[in-house]
């Protein structure tokens, strides 16, 4: 099976073609933005497919990260897998952010939890948490000092993603060891391995917000209908 990966969630515009049971992909590129996924993925989708024989006909599968991350992102990413997946008629997945974050530490060695933390600013971070004892934290979205508390006793702790800083410095306040990857975005690799793994039935490509909107609407501002 060979998978399409597509990663618009947080400050990059990325894509591969990656077979199953390999390790690096057939194709990829990656390029850092915090703006402009809508114009930059389809070129680079593009130039991803130019270098693969037999082109979008060779694709068995396309993944797409479906958050936590920027609104505008997710709905690039999202929306141009759809479209591939609709001109192509092969099965759409959606990979949770926090999961490819994850999964690129899974090959690191530790007695305790691995964390993936994301920055939701105002004190909040996206975050899920792994752990041998198995009461870990799925993907939420939550105050920095309510994670360092659940995690109190579950050091020494693996971070990775932007808001790694801040929970690192709440947990070593609780006398918990960390230690930060330089892992800051999920791989498009990691993105690639987890949709060859999806189910096409449960891991739908819809977007993972976790909050809701920063913007609501004022209610003693409305004007009453007539």
């Amino acid at each position: 099976m060979r998978i399409l990966a597509i990663n618009t969630a947080l400050d990059t515009c990325a894509a591969c073609v990656m077979a199953e049971g390999d390790e690096t992909p057939i194709s990829a590129e990656s390029l850092p933005m915090a703006r402009g996924h809508a114009e930059s993925l389809l070129p680079l989708i593009e130039r991803v497919m130019a270098r693969v024989e037999g082109g979008f006909e060779a694709i068995d599968r396309i993944a797409v990260t479906v958050g936590p991350g920027s609104y505008t992102g997710l709905r690039v990413g999202l929306s141009a897998a759809r479209a591939i997946g609709l001109a192509t008629a092969k099965p759409v997945v959606g990979v949770g952010t926090l999961s490819a974050l994850l999964a690129h530490l899974l090959s690191e060695t530790i007695e305790g939890s691995l964390a993936a933390a994301i920055d939701a600013r105002h004190g909040a971070i996206y975050v899920q948490v792994l752990n041998p004892r198995g009461d870990g934290i799925a993907p939420a979205h939550l105050p920095v000092a309510a994670v360092a508390d659940r995690l109190a006793g579950a050091g020494p702790v693996l971070l990775a993603g932007s808001g790694s800083p801040a929970l690192a410095a709440a947990l070593a306040e609780r006398g918990v060891s960390t230690r930060i990857s330089r892992v800051t975005g999920p791989d498009i690799a990691s993105v690639a391995s987890l949709g060859l793994l999806a189910d096409p039935e449960q891991a739908l490509p819809r977007p993972l917000y976790l909050r809701g909107p920063d913007a609501r609407p004022q209610d003693h501002a409305r004007i009453a209908r007539q």
